[in-house]
């Protein structure tokens, strides 16, 4: 009963009830209808999302390489150069070495990159949203684009920008819009990061990620990877990195080029300190190791500290073959006739006349080669700035006019054609008729003349009259043909001028034309590397070979010529190159016109050195010849070259322990027969004969 009477009690209610507001009930109806809407097509958006981000991931997935094809990102190999002692002395190119992995690197190391870069690396799956929200707040509230600053992007994200997604460069792109358009930063560029990450993330380990990041990030001075960046820096491989190395190397990667120890020692260290207190913040060091390292920030090895050799260094780099050091897409090895020491000695002696004979303030400038008889170069330095990697080389790119330094190749012809150091010769006024031109009628430097005189005493007072004098005798094209031999490669003036230096070389020519001299007369090119291989392979790919050493100077002619610039600095111009310890020495000191250059160029038994100084802008020098600074620098340089090397004669003859020659005007029939042959033979070179 009790059940029937609460149906009925219900079933009363019923038709009393009021009917809704047709209008609530109207609202009502459209938000029900929204709602159930909206979660309708958000739900089909989300599978229809789900699904084409799925196949976007799957496209990458499949796209994706087996992760050892990743590692080397360069678009160019790179070059290693080798001291004469098979010492790395300089790097160029992209430098890189894919040996290195995440399991096998220094713990430090691998700690202080999470640490930096990506602290939840082994625990997101590619993207961190939180990263990422937090770097747009920040760029933000800096006043910067959402993307612009700090990208909030995780190791996994940062490798799919070193990947550039997966593409290839285009034809019609350089390899730097390349890089431009795979460094990119913008919506849709982080939108696309994200199937590629988790496309990754799938398809490798989290170690091999790693590793390609490893491998792949550029850590300054041309070094990709750190295993690259650990060699070019501390001499070491990654593996055995320090903790305070490895917070240097960690440190780069934030700013590779402002941080390179390289340049801003002390600012790749500060930056490294902070490195340090995040590994202690995240708990991968202790409080001790922390402090420890600190307190013993890393330092550059001595290689990389010393920067010896970079004029020497670009040198080669151009003088080697093009395929195999400037367009190589191989690693290269190439083994050069450097000498560190003696580099250090020119570098040494340069810096002390800068700072000791020069006024503070002077813009000159000045350049210095050392080479052994065969034409090895063992040292260049190519200007004041002697850290300079990829400047104006002045010792091989300069033109100059060498002034007085040219006149030993007149002197050379002159004996060639049977002179002798002792014949006399007459200084005085001296002209030469020239077409349509005014009389080319030179003077000496000192304006003097000092008449009858020896030859070896006209060329160890530099006397122009005699020079003019003996290139019109023997004949210009022979003193251009004697110039050109010994390896004066540059265009040499048609007129008389080119027995007083008017015509252009540069320094390294001039010094491998006096090497000639020292080598007994014969042609010696300059050279300064030995042989290539491919780093890695112990065979030699490409070897130098010398092909044009042939004798230009009789041996006789060319051990009077050594005399004869030996008396240049025993009693001539070039008296402030005198050697200690009596220590012979030969050269020839050099001025042009208004002192615009001053040289000297000369030799011991050991090596030869030329010294060029000037400005850049051919502005004179003020009160300086070739026989003053340049000489000054020649005497300090062969000082500190000779350290500790035995005194050795030079290969010269010397005519004062000769039998006495009879002089023009005695009554020895031989020898005026010999004199007037000799005449006559001159006389037909210069008229021509009359047949």
């Amino acid at each position: 009963m009790a059940k029937t009477k609460v149906k009925a009690k219900r079933s009363a209610r019923k038709p009393n009830s009021k009917p809704g507001n047709p209008v609530v009930r109207l609202v009502r109806w459209v938000v029900r209808s929204t709602i159930y809407g909206i979660w309708w097509l958000g739900l089909r958006l989300t599978l229809l999302g789900t699904a084409g981000m799925a196949a976007w991931i799957g496209y990458y997935y499949v796209q994706l390489p087996p992760m050892e094809d990743l590692l080397d990102g360069r678009s160019g190999g790179s070059v290693i150069l080798l001291d004469r002692n098979y010492q790395v002395f300089a790097w160029r190119g992209e430098q890189f070495d894919g040996s290195l992995r995440a399991g096998s690197v220094s713990p430090f190391l691998k700690d202080a990159v999470i640490a930096t870069e990506d602290k939840r690396f082994y625990r997101h799956l590619g993207i961190s949203p939180r990263g990422i929200a937090s770097a747009i707040r920040i760029n933000l509230s800096e006043g910067r684009g959402p993307f612009s600053g700090h990208g909030g992007s995780t190791i996994t994200q940062q490798v799919a920008k070193l990947l550039c997604l997966g593409q290839d460069r285009l034809e019609t792109q350089t390899q730097a819009e390349y890089e431009a358009e795979c460094r990119r930063s913008s919506m849709a560029r982080k939108i696309m990061e994200v199937p590629y990450s988790i496309a990754m993330e799938l398809k490798y380990s989290k170690d091999d990620i790693l590793s390609i990041y490893m491998n792949r990030a550029f850590l300054g001075a041309g070094a990709y990877g750190f295993e690259a960046a650990s060699q070019r820096y501390f001499a070491k491989s990654a593996v055995e990195l320090n903790l305070s190395e490895a917070a240097m190397l960690a440190g780069l990667l934030t700013a590779p080029s402002r941080f390179a120890p390289t340049g801003n020692l002390e600012r790749a260290q500060e930056r490294a300190a902070t490195v340090i207190r995040l590994m202690l913040d995240q708990g991968y060091i202790t409080a001790a190791q922390a402090a420890d390292a600190t307190a013993n920030p890393a330092v550059l090895s001595t290689v990389a500290n010393e920067r010896v050799g970079e004029y020497f260094a670009d040198w080669v780099m151009q003088d080697a073959p093009s395929f195999l050091t400037r367009d190589t897409t191989e690693d290269v090895e190439i083994r050069t006739t450097l000498d560190r020491d003696l580099q250090r000695a020119a570098e040494a002696a340069l810096l002390w006349v800068f700072e000791n004979r020069v006024k503070e303030g002077s813009e000159a400038e000045a350049a210095i080669i050392i080479m052994s008889p065969d034409g090895a170069v063992r040292a260049m330095v190519g200007g004041r700035n002697i850290n300079g990697a990829g400047l104006f080389n002045r010792a091989t790119q300069a033109l100059r006019q060498p002034g007085s330094s040219f006149k030993p190749f007149v002197y050379a012809a002159a004996l060639q054609a049977g002179m002798h150091p002792f014949d006399l010769v007459h200084d005085g006024p001296f002209c030469v008729e020239i077409p349509r031109q005014p009389d080319y009628c030179p003077e000496n430097y000192t304006r003097q003349y000092y008449g009858d005189l020896r030859l070896v005493d006209a060329m160890a007072n530099s006397l122009n009259t005699v020079a003019l004098q003996l290139s019109e005798m023997v004949g210009r094209e022979k003193v251009r043909a004697m110039a050109q031999d010994f390896g004066i490669n540059t265009q040499l003036a048609e007129g008389p001028s080119i027995a007083l230096g008017v015509s252009e070389v540069n320094l390294l020519e001039l010094t491998g034309a006096y090497a000639g001299i020292l080598n007994g007369g014969y042609r010696t090119t300059p050279y300064g590397w030995i042989d290539l291989r491919l780093r890695g392979d112990d065979d030699i790919l490409m070897e130098y070979s010398q092909t044009d050493n042939y004798r230009v100077l009789s041996e006789t002619a060319d051990a009077y010529l050594i005399y004869m610039m030996s008396q240049v600095v025993a009693n001539g111009s070039g008296q402030r190159a005198i050697l200690p310890d009596g220590r012979p020495a030969a050269g020839k000191t050099g001025t042009t016109q208004e002192a615009r250059d001053a040289w000297f160029v000369g030799f011991t038994a050991d090596y030869v050195t030329g010294v060029w100084m000037g400005y850049d802008d051919n502005t004179p020098l003020t009160g300086v010849t070739g026989g003053g600074l340049p000489a000054e620098i020649w005497h300090e340089t062969m000082v500190r070259v000779h350290e500790g090397l035995p005194i050795r004669p030079l290969p010269m003859i010397d005519p004062t322990s000769e039998p006495p020659r009879i002089q023009p005007g005695t009554t020895d029939p031989l020898v005026d027969d010999i004199e007037r042959s000799l005449l006559e033979s001159i006389i037909s070179d210069i008229f021509g004969s009359g047949n």
